[in-house]
């Protein structure tokens, strides 16, 4: 037993052992160092030929997805007198899955060059600045219409002898 084993409880290897092993190691693999190197070089371009393709289709799926969205968004060119909607995101007031955020209707007094939109109530004199995207037409009626309410009549019980 060797002093460095008695003192650490495992065994030393030099790095002349390591080395020899490392030989010994290639001859019984057969492994010739030329063949190793070209064979990672292949690998590394397969991988930038990978990378590529996965870019290219990752760019063809965000077209796609850009395409289908640009289709589905609505062209809103307001004029002044349109009646619109306004989306409140922030209404708090009556937690309710069901409650419309559509408040109005409102009329347009005046665009923005930008996407502002200056709209007032209709009932009322006062104005405010409101982006146009959380603005829709309003598709109402003009005039209010009377509702005729009818009631059912039960059928007649039949008794049962």
């Amino acid at each position: 037993m060797s002093p460095y084993k008695l003192v650490f409880w495992k065994a030393c290897h030099l790095p002349i052992e390591l080395e020899h092993r490392a030989w010994w190691a290639l001859r019984q693999l057969n492994l010739d160092s030329e063949a190793a190197g070209t064979s990672r070089v292949i690998e590394l371009h397969e991988l930038d030929e990978f990378r590529y393709h996965a870019f290219e289709r990752t760019r063809l799926y965000k077209d796609i997805i850009n395409m289908i969205h640009g289709r589905n968004i609505i062209e809103r060119n307001f004029k002044h007198g349109d009646t619109v909607l306004l989306y409140n995101s922030r209404l708090r007031l009556f937690p309710c899955k069901l409650k419309s955020r559509w408040s109005g209707p409102f009329r347009v007094v005046e665009i923005q060059p930008t996407v502002a939109v200056e709209i007032a109530a209709s009932n009322d004199s006062r104005t405010f600045k409101v982006n146009g995207h959380r603005l829709k037409y309003y598709v109402g009626m003009e005039e209010a219409k009377e509702v005729a309410v009818t009631h059912l009549i039960e059928p007649p019980q039949l008794s049962v002898l």
